[in-house]
């Protein structure tokens, strides 16, 4: 079993409020986030979406290269991307929907056999399943 952690701390109200979020392994480390980060496209910081957005893209590349170990297959370079969509709903808002899409270089394989495995990691990826009260994940998969 693995536990990771990471940490927030919050100073201010609302939209005038400035977080920062630092990681176990400091990979992010003090890095700044609040609503102009979230909800104006400010640069100078991340967001919630973002960050989740990269962990799922990982993850899931991850499984892959996994499964294609398991088939006998080796993986020559993966590329994803995750796009996190929040939408407001009444009051509040929800991640209504992630969009991944993958180009991996693999050799010896045929474009239904990577198509399945692409389609089993991502349904198998520890942040697929944490994720699925999101109503649209898609996955968008290339073989190049």
């Amino acid at each position: 079993m693995t536990e990771k952690m990471a940490s927030v701390h919050w100073e201010g109200h609302g939209k005038s409020g400035l977080g920062t979020i630092s990681t176990e392994s400091s990979a992010l480390k003090h890095y700044p986030y609040g609503f102009a980060s979230r909800f104006e496209d400010d640069q100078r910081g991340t967001n919630p979406e973002e960050i989740l957005g990269a962990a799922h893209a990982a993850c899931f590349t991850m499984a892959f290269s996994f499964a294609c170990d398991k088939a006998g297959l080796a993986t020559t370079a993966i590329d994803t991307t995750a796009s996190v969509r929040l939408s407001k709903q009444g009051e509040g808002f929800v991640i209504d929907r992630i969009a991944l899409t993958m180009v991996a270089t693999v050799p010896s394989i045929d474009d239904a056999r990577f198509q399945e495995i692409a389609a089993t990691a991502k349904r198998d990826c520890p942040l697929s399943k944490a994720l699925a009260s999101i109503p649209e994940i898609t996955l968008k998969a290339t073989l190049k």
